[in-house]
């Protein structure tokens, strides 16, 4: 049997502690009696050798440096690098999360303008156990296209309805969780490309208002923006921003994908002496959002406080959510229904979705994927006889124009997405966004780091990003026989049968309608 490559690291670490101690003085002696250039080895080594006895004699916290000594940091430094490694070297195309090494391609493609076109068959498994568009054997034309429109507060009565024109939207993403040129190159390109950008719960969206783009003003649990000392809704504060000519609609945010039943988190080291005071909150500290807005214990108060912000404001207001359970949700429309009082849309955000910064156990453990949610929430709606009463926008991992025509189909009237645009700003998926140490720009507060992102370069591959994703979603619309994306529906998407994606799309609604568990 032929013996395997073994390295005795115990060997080698008393090897390397015990020459660490010899060499600066075998150099000592070498530079003194042959030259002195062999002195800056001397140097280079009892340089290690004050460092080796800092890690195994004095610190504490890492048991590996203590017992290993110098060659334990290799150990840690390998760790630290081994993403980059993974990214850059041995991950195949389809093997990283949440965006592979191809969805991630496509983005760029699309943002630089350059044809995406591929060669010899789809590297995505072909089995039949996922999500297909039912193509036409008789498709429309793209001059037979219908052009996009929706109206957004019609069904409420308002006088002034928001007449959404491109089904695409930024995503919430706020100031603080990106920083001002990430903002700004966002809002320039969205009003470039004619869609809308929501402005995250970051509080007054300054940065967001230097740019032309029309704007959603998120309200999240803290009130950021429009709140007052001890964190109540400042209503005359919401009413002056609600004034402000480029914003023209406010969403309520219940709940994240991410992260449901947790509020935002803005780590401290992101926090600025602006963002302190935009926001009203101490530097120094992480700043943790509510779970929920105190106004909101119960459905009825919930509902109540919909109503109030809509009197408050005379634009059209909509809320966020993800979706956990469809009783509660179910319970929540009848509660409209009684008060008589609906939201002007409803986003549904999958937990798929993503965030700045959030528990790994949240990431991983809770919220509803979108497909099942949005096609519960429109399976209820119309159960309840509701369903014209709003809209209803699509949010979690919509980067491509395959997943928003499904998204379409399965009931959404619009969709958001915050990372694609994100890719389209140049994003490598580093993952440090809530570290402050993004290496491209976006989501840090480091001006240092923020400087290599031009504005008026990344707004261009915005735009470039939204035109090119809205051109292939006109070109898949009309392969399946439609003339617009609002005229699909559930019939044109393959959903296999006995499939888990089938149970979870076409059952889980009435299963958890009809078989709720009994209480123990």
């Amino acid at each position: 049997m032929p013996q395997t490559l073994s390295i005795d690291l115990h060997k080698m670490a008393r090897f390397t502690n015990a020459a660490i101690w010899v060499l600066p003085f075998l150099f000592l002696a070498v530079g003194t009696a042959i030259s002195f250039y062999f002195h800056f080895l001397t140097v280079a080594f009892l340089f290690l050798l004050l460092m080796n006895l800092f890690y195994r004699h004095v610190q504490t916290e890492h048991t590996v440096l203590r017992n290993f000594g110098i060659l334990g940091q290799g150990r840690y430094l390998i760790e630290s690098i081994g993403p980059e490694f993974r990214q850059y070297l041995y991950s195949g195309d389809r093997e990283e999360r949440p965006f592979n090494r191809l969805e991630r391609s496509n983005v760029y493609r699309k943002a630089k303008s350059v044809e995406s076109a591929s060669s010899f068959g789809t590297l995505l498994d072909y089995d039949a156990t996922e999500l297909k568009l039912r193509h036409s054997l008789f498709p429309s034309t793209l001059e037979a296209e219908q052009p996009f429109r929706l109206a957004i507060g019609e069904e409420r009565g308002l006088k002034d309805p928001y007449i959404l024109r491109r089904p695409m939207m930024i995503s919430a993403m706020s100031y603080g969780a990106l920083g001002a040129n990430a903002v700004r190159a966002l809002a320039r390109g969205a009003a470039r490309a004619g869609i809308v950008m929501n402005t995250g719960e970051g509080g007054y969206p300054r940065y967001h208002l230097k740019e032309d783009a029309d704007l959603i003003f998120q309200l999240g649990t803290a009130k950021f923006g429009v709140r007052t000392e001890d964190g109540d809704l400042d209503p005359e504060a919401l009413r002056q921003l609600a004034a402000e000519e480029r914003i023209r609609m406010i969403e309520i945010k219940f709940s994240q994908g991410a992260k449901p039943g947790k509020g935002g988190l803005l780590p401290k080291e992101k926090i600025t002496r602006e963002i302190s005071e935009l926001r009203k909150v101490p530097m120094g500290k992480d700043v943790v959002s509510p779970p929920f807005h105190r106004e909101c214990v119960d459905l009825p108060s919930t509902v109540a406080f919909i109503d109030r912000i809509q009197r408050l404001v005379p634009l059209p207001v909509g809320i966020k959510l993800c979706v956990g359970s469809f009783t509660e949700l179910r319970q929540f429309v009848r509660e409209m229904k009684r008060k008589d009082v609906f939201p002007d849309w409803i986003t549904v955000d999958g937990g798929e979705g993503g965030t700045g910064a959030a528990p790994a156990a949240f990431l991983d453990r809770v919220g509803m994927p979108l497909f099942p949610a949005l096609h519960g929430l429109v399976e209820i709606l119309k159960e309840e006889g509701v369903r014209d009463r709003l809209r209803i926008f699509a949010a979690g991992k919509l980067i491509d124009a395959g997943r928003q025509t499904l998204a379409f189909a399965l009931g959404a009237d619009a969709c958001y997405t915050a990372r694609g645009f994100m890719l389209a700003l140049g994003c490598i998926q580093a993952r440090e966004c809530g570290n402050n140490t993004c290496p491209v720009g976006i989501t840090t507060q480091d001006p240092h780091l923020q400087a290599g992102l031009v504005i008026e370069d990344k707004a261009r591959r915005v735009r470039n990003y939204a035109e090119n994703t809205l051109r292939e979603l006109r070109e898949l619309t009309v392969s399946m026989g439609k003339s617009c994306p609002s005229r699909l529906s559930a019939e044109d998407v393959f959903i296999p049968s006995g499939s888990s994606l089938w149970n979870m799309i076409r059952e889980t609604p009435l299963s958890e309608r009809t078989q709720a568990s009994p209480e123990r």
